[in-house]
């Protein structure tokens, strides 16, 4: 895809969207290999691909690498962070492994950067704000919001009871 395509595309999405910010969304699954990626709806980054993704399971990240093998520190954060709360049943899908993705799920979040973490269908951010989230005590709650009890609160009845 050109540059001017690829940027066309993006004000399109920006002016379909009416501004910039989270982006109510759900995970996504399997299917998210091959294709063009174009327009027509139907590639791997399309708007529609992209959705069904992020739409098909409650905790969705788009990373670098895989859960057993990040390949950036960010989506290894990330994966940790998931880990740390017992967060074991999500999807994961690799942008290296499609360009096309890569840059749709960009388009479609209006967020730059990889990792992209969603919780139930909705954006929630990258590697920072997942961490904030995680320090903060946020996380916690978003968790429970979706019936993930997060492993970090059993951790802390175990302290008490020492």
């Amino acid at each position: 895809m050109s540059g001017s395509l690829r940027a066309a595309l993006r004000l399109g999405v920006w002016a379909a969207r009416g501004r910039p910010g989270r982006r109510h969304l759900s995970e996504a699954a399997s299917g998210s290999a091959g294709g063009s990626g174009g327009a027509d709806g139907g590639g791997s980054g399309s708007r529609e691909a992209v959705e069904r993704l992020v739409r098909e399971h409650p905790v969705v990240v788009f990373m670098k690498g895989s859960p057993a093998q990040p390949l950036c520190g960010f989506s290894n954060a990330v994966v940790q962070i998931l880990r740390l709360h017992g967060v074991e049943d999500y999807r994961a899908h690799d942008v290296l492994q499609d360009p096309d993705l890569r840059q749709g799920i960009k388009n479609y979040s209006n967020w730059p950067t990889i990792p992209q973490v969603y919780l139930n269908g909705e954006f929630v951010g990258g590697c920072d704000i997942l961490l904030q989230m995680h320090q903060n005590g946020d996380l916690v709650e978003e968790l429970k919001k979706l019936g993930i009890r997060s492993a970090l609160l059993d951790a802390e009845k175990d302290q008490e009871k020492k």
